[in-house]
């Protein structure tokens, strides 16, 4: 009977030890997952503006274009890298980090007459859902 009784106990223990590592552990691995995903862009809660829409060909006169960078709970993301892709048109720098309020700010000049459709990505593996499209004149 004594054999069997502690048999039962160690097993009890066991199954104990087991939960509260797994209610303990378990947490902290949700709090460590829940982090990293705050951190994650969206690529639909980012946005991307611009200003003017249209603008004339001769390669001086340029469009701002404002990236802010949001994860899925709509908070601005800092230091996050963008870049912009466009059809037309050129540029002033090729990419920038994200600010505190999870702003970046481009220009875009073009010689040749068209219209720009701008497109950005973000870390280099989050592309916007949304693009823009600017008419050079």
């Amino acid at each position: 009977m004594d054999k069997k009784l502690g048999i039962l106990l160690s097993i009890l223990v066991l199954t104990f030890s087991l939960f509260m590592s797994y209610v303990l552990i378990g947490n902290q691995i949700k709090i460590l997952t829940r982090a990293s995903e705050e951190l994650e862009p969206s690529s639909e809660k980012s946005l991307i503006f611009a200003w003017p829409l249209s603008a004339k060909a001769n390669n001086q006169e340029k469009v701002m274009i404002n990236v802010f960078v949001r994860n899925e709970k709509n908070q601005p993301l800092a230091n996050k890298t963008v870049s912009l892709t466009t059809n037309l048109g050129e540029f002033d720098i090729d990419s920038q980090t994200t600010d505190k309020s999870g702003k970046t700010t481009f220009n875009l000049s073009s010689k040749d007459l068209g219209v720009a459709k701008v497109e950005a990505i973000i870390e280099n593996k989050v592309k916007l859902k949304q693009s823009i499209t600017i008419k050079f004149e």
